[in-house]
């Protein structure tokens, strides 16, 4: 039994796998940079944002907050 724990965790995560992500990645960075009209400087937004929507998850920091409820612009009593 401890040979099956032993290999279990020292498997190693297939090479080619992570290759193909980081270039899925990239083509989805790219495809936001000529979006946005080619405009520099937005790189490293571009990348978190591809991979944010590669792996299904939410950018960790988006340029507008959501709005939870309860929050917002106050309203006049």
């Amino acid at each position: 039994m401890a040979d099956k724990l032993t290999s279990v965790s020292t498997a190693k995560v297939d090479e080619g796998t992570l290759e193909l992500t980081e270039e899925l990645i990239r083509i989805r960075a790219y495809h936001f940079y000529e979006k946005r009209g080619r405009e520099p400087g937005h790189d490293l937004e571009d990348w978190l944002e591809a991979e944010a929507e590669v792996f299904g998850k939410k950018p960790a920091a988006s340029a507008e907050p959501e709005a939870t409820e309860g929050e917002g612009t106050p309203t006049a009593a």
